[in-house]
């Protein structure tokens, strides 16, 4: 069924349009505690969350991967993906170059100099989401213009529950350094203020659920954060001689 609204007035569309607004205040408060409580106890407290919401239990010496077995999954993904990814990776970075800053001086005739000098970060944080899909394509956007940008550290965190080797492919090929197994909101209270297992981190990017994001919105000031990420809006434009199986995959690929 198709409805029709006539405008103006453009205020008819607003009853039909996503409206603006906040964390609830329940989650700003579970989120405050957790982050609170990570802060104070670190690894102790991230194992007690991830037991409770994720129902895992996994000692702070068994959170991060070992290298050489998530970098050994680029053998282990099917080679048409792999390629697939290499070319994401490649075209990614491309773009990226385009918007790396080299700084530069400037020297008056009286002698003064101004300039604006351009360094990069040391350690960044990458929240990989898990849920039910994998998004090896959220790796790739995030991670890649760290390595351009010449940070030295990308550190991921995955779902504690797993994650496929097609993630882990992506993590290889983007430039990810470490990779530990912890989420939610404790993950990035681990980030944000490090623990004996997990390293500071300078900035924290990418998407997440309500308490991922609300995480990253109350650290704020204790580290960087790319955005507060929300619902994906897509626009597809198309003619008769699109491809229908192209088209499908895009919304598809939205459709969460």
């Amino acid at each position: 069924m198709i409805r029709r609204i006539s405008v103006p007035p453009f205020e008819a569309l607003d009853p039909l349009l996503p409206q603006r607004a906040g964390s609830d205040p329940a989650t700003r408060e579970t989120v405050a505690g957790i982050l609170d409580d990570v802060r104070l106890r670190g690894d102790d407290a991230v194992r007690e969350y991830t037991r409770r919401f994720d129902r895992v239990d996994l000692a702070p010496s068994e959170w991060e991967l070992d290298s050489a077995g998530w970098q050994g999954a680029l053998d282990r993904v099917d080679p048409r993906l792999r390629a697939a990814l290499m070319r994401a990776v490649d075209r990614v970075r491309e773009y990226h170059l385009h918007q790396r800053e080299e700084g530069f001086h400037l020297a008056g005739d009286d002698g003064s100099v101004v300039g604006m000098k351009v360094t990069p970060l040391d350690r960044v944080g990458l929240y990989v989401p898990g849920g039910k899909a994998s998004y090896p394509s959220s790796v790739v956007m995030n991670a890649v213009p760290a390595l351009v940008a010449g940070v030295k550290e990308i550190v991921a965190v995955v779902p504690p529950q797993g994650v496929t080797d097609l993630v882990l492919a992506a993590c290889a090929l983007s430039g990810v350094t470490r990779i530990f197994r912890i989420g939610g909101a404790q993950a990035v209270a681990a980030l944000a203020f490090g623990t004996a297992t997990v390293p500071r981190v300078d900035k924290i990017v990418g998407p997440g659920n309500r308490w991922v994001a609300e995480a990253k919105r109350q650290v704020v000031g204790q580290v960087g954060i790319d955005m507060i990420a929300g619902p994906t809006e897509v626009l597809i434009i198309a003619d008769g001689g699109a491809s229908p199986v192209r088209i499908a995959a895009d919304m598809i690929a939205q459709a969460e």
